[in-house]
């Protein structure tokens, strides 16, 4: 049997969000930088994220990474992070996943106990530390390009919840945060269908109503993830959140 197009790709996961990684199959492109390189493939090649995250290769939940040549000098390896309905510039747990697809595939040079790896993300460097045994990756923390907030006890106009005050923050995405509790809303498994539609609903009223630019790349202009947070349920935690990713437009 012959194949147009083979794509080797590892299927991994960090606390249960799945995370593909794409090892090879796919070329470089254009780009002086990873984000340009980002760019390129979300306006001329945005049928390799298609077909990795639509069925019957992916589902909603799936997200996918690919691989590339670093163009950053203090980088071993870059990535370009596709999700549903869009390319983030910086993923947490896509960051974990590439990490540990990089060290347990051989693609980069391991030293047990402890490899440090800096991973050119479109949003910057990210400097990775992982605890390997036998060539296993134990444990991923990594240090993440700096965060700051754009917006503080703003309040926005959200149907049916009405006016609802947010903070908007960058850590690599612009978050819209809400607390749950002047919503009436529990972080509660039963409750995930409810919290998934009222964090929808707040961030696109954010995305309508407050305007968000990074100061160092325009280019990057938009609310795409929200964050519910509530009182911790763990004694050893300050807070309890829950990410709302969106898997596609808004029903109002």
């Amino acid at each position: 049997m012959r194949f147009d197009k083979v794509i080797h790709a590892i299927d991994l996961h960090a606390g249960g969000e799945p995370g593909r990684v794409i090892v090879g199959g796919v070329l470089d492109v254009p780009g002086a930088s990873m984000f340009e390189k980002m760019r390129y493939f979300e306006t001329k090649a945005d049928d390799l994220r298609l077909r990795m995250l639509r069925e019957p290769r992916g589902y909603p939940a799936s997200n996918c990474n690919l691989i590339l040549p670093p163009t950053h000098p203090d980088a071993d390896a870059g990535f370009i992070i596709m999700e549903q309905v869009e390319y983030p510039p910086m993923s947490g747990t896509n960051t974990m996943c590439v990490a540990t697809a990089l060290i347990e595939s051989g693609m980069v040079e391991v030293t047990e106990p402890i490899t440090t790896l800096n991973l050119e993300s479109p949003a910057g460097l990210i400097k990775v530390t992982a605890e390997v045994r036998d060539g296993k990756a134990n444990s991923i923390t990594f240090e993440n390009v700096p965060a700051f907030a754009v917006h503080l006890d703003a309040t926005i106009e959200v149907p049916e919840f009405g006016p609802v005050v947010v903070d908007v923050a960058w850590g690599g995405m612009f978050y819209v945060i809400t607390e749950t509790e002047p919503l009436g809303l529990m972080l509660t498994p039963d409750r995930a269908g409810e919290l998934a539609r009222a964090g929808e609903m707040i961030k696109a009223a954010a995305r309508e109503q407050l305007s968000c630019q990074h100061p160092e790349n325009p280019a990057v202009s938009d609310i795409t993830i929200g964050v519910l947070s509530g009182p911790a349920t763990n004694p050893k935690a300050t807070l309890k959140n829950a990410a709302v990713v969106s898997t596609g437009s808004l029903d109002w």
